[in-house]
Order: structure tokens, then C-alpha cells, then sequence
């Protein structure tokens, strides 16, 4: 159950993709705009309650699902590069930025493997953003495709570059302990499955880019890492935000929760530190 009502909405990318987003509209002052993206299977329904209440302390939370997942059907699990991945990304933060005009700070907040997008993007172009909020960012995942598997996804993606594997995420214990929030996962008709060998192997590419092309980022992040992830490696993820964050980071450690925040008992402790963060970081 949502704090406050979301409507759905679509963007065209310049390749004539239509991409699907959830918008909640503030309440109250409006203080900014955040964007959500999601990790490698999940989509913006999983996180409803969250950009609920961000948008019940006054800013307006734009959800944009991933093409080939979530909302959008076409070419399911599948895009044609990582680059085009950031070039959709890029885009859609464009259009938001020319209806903001700088009246407030647009934020980019980056769950699990869409950490890598959002750093992505900062390296494809600069400072198109205000500020980054990473929650469990999967830089340094614990959990790979098996030698045989990237075998067959290296294979496939010269000779079936869209033939369908399994994502080695799809036990929901793997996000969540919780028992309700497992059986939502498991049922969940949205989730990604399967993605495409040319997007599997575009996500390692997309590894290497943002190690050879490491830039420094000046704007605020806020690195939200959970103590029992069982899906990225906490140390590592920590040591390789620092290696792009110059500006100024800070880290939130929850040392009782699980990768996805979101389906904890009591996820509301990590969104009062995303507020406060918030307000430290763009009060007027």
C-alpha cells in the first residue's frame, strides 16, 4: 500500500523506444526531483511505498523502468548495448532538467545493478545530475553466471545474440528475508527472468567501461549498504564508490538487512537518512 497516488506515463527515446515511468506528485513544498532506476531484475513496482513517502516530504519521484523490463514489454530482456541503456537514461534526465531549469535539484537514486547505469552515465556525460543516492549498487556482485553459462552467453552473443538465459538472481531469498516480501518475488509477473545474451554480455562490457573510464564525481553521493547483502560485496562496493566519489560521500550501513531495502520490516530508518541526507545536501 502506496502513501500517495502515482501515475504511470511513457517517454520515446530518440530510437523510438517508449519507455514506461511512475510519477508521484509532491506534497506540500515541492524540495526536488528524484529518478529511480532499478537493478538487473527487479522494476519500479517493488518500490512503490518508498518513492510514496519521498514524495510525502515533498518531492516529486519519477520511477523509469528499464527497456525490456518491468512495464516494458517490447524486447523483453534485451537491449541492443549498454550504451544504448545510457543513452535511454540520458535522455529522459535531459527532458527532466529542461522542465526543472534549475528551480530544483534533480536527483539520480540507483538501486542495485542500476548503480552501474547511473555511474555510466556520468562518464558518457557529466553533471547532468545533482547528486547520487546508491542503495546496495552492484558494482561488485557476489553472484555470477556459472564458466559453463558465460561460455553459452559468449557463444550466443556472436551467433543468437537474443537468445534468452537465466539471470542468477531468481531465488528471493537472495534479495529478502522477509517470508510475505519472498512470495510477492516469486509470484511477481514483472520481474526479468531472462535476459538476452547481448545484454548479459553488454553488463560486463558495461564493467569494464566504468573501470578504464573511471571519472571523478564532484556531486554528493549517498552510499546505503546493507550489513546481510548476500547478493554484492559491502567492502569491495564501498572502496570502488570511493575510487569515483571526490566530492562528498557518505555511507549508511544497515548491519540487520538484506539487499533490498525496501521489503525490510522496518524499512523506514534508510528513507529518514535519505531525507536527511537530502536536506544537508540542498537545503536552501
Amino acid at each position: 500500500m502506496v502513501d500517495n497516488a502515482f501515475e504511470i506515463k511513457s517517454f520515446t527515446t530518440s530510437t523510438g523506444y517508449k519507455l514506461h515511468f511512475r510519477d508521484f506528485v509532491p506534497i506540500g513544498i515541492h524540495r526536488g526531483t528524484i529518478l529511480f532506476i532499478h537493478g538487473i531484475q527487479s522494476h519500479g513496482g517493488w518500490y512503490e511505498t518508498s518513492c510514496g513517502k519521498l514524495a510525502k516530504a515533498g518531492y516529486r519521484v519519477l520511477f523509469l523502468d528499464r527497456r525490456g523490463s518491468g512495464l516494458n514489454d517490447e524486447s523483453r530482456g534485451d537491449s541492443p548495448s549498454f550504451r544504448t541503456l545510457l543513452d535511454d537514461l540520458k535522455e529522459f534526465v535531459q527532458l527532466q532538467r529542461k522542465e526543472i531549469d534549475g528551480a530544483t535539484p534533480l536527483i539520480l537514486g540507483a538501486i542495485s545493478w542500476g548503480g552501474k547505469i547511473a555511474f555510466g552515465l556520468e562518464i558518457r556525460m557529466a553533471n547532468l545530475v545533482d547528486g547520487f543516492i546508491l542503495l546496495a549498487p552492484g558494482f561488485c556482485p557476489k553472484v555470477h553466471p556459472t564458466r559453463k553459462e558465460r561460455f553459452f552467453i559468449a557463444l550466443g552473443s556472436l551467433f543468437a545474440p537474443r537468445r534468452l538465459f537465466e539471470i542468477p538472481l531468481n531465488d528471493p531469498e537472495l534479495f529478502t528475508s522477509n517470508p510475505a516480501a519472498q512470495k510477492f518475488l516469486r509470484e511477481d509477473p514483472l520481474a526479468l527472468r531472462k535476459a538476452t545474451a547481448r545484454f548479459l554480455l553488454g553488463s560486463v562490457r558495461l564493467d569494464f567501461y566504468l573501470r578504464i573510464f573511471r571519472t571523478k564525481i564532484r556531486k554528493p553521493v549517498l552510499l546505503l549498504i546493507a550489513g546481510q547483502d548476500r547478493i554484492i560485496d559491502n567492502q569491495k562496493t564501498i572502496e570502488f564508490v570511493k575510487s569515483f566519489a571526490a566530492g562528498s560521500l557518505v555511507v549508511k550501513e544497515y548491519p540487520d538487512a538484506h539487499h533490498t531495502l525496501e521489503f525490510e520490516p522496518e524499512p523506514q530508518k534508510h528513507l529518514e537518512d535519505i531525507k536527511d541526507w537530502l536536506d544537508d545536501q540542498f537545503k536552501k
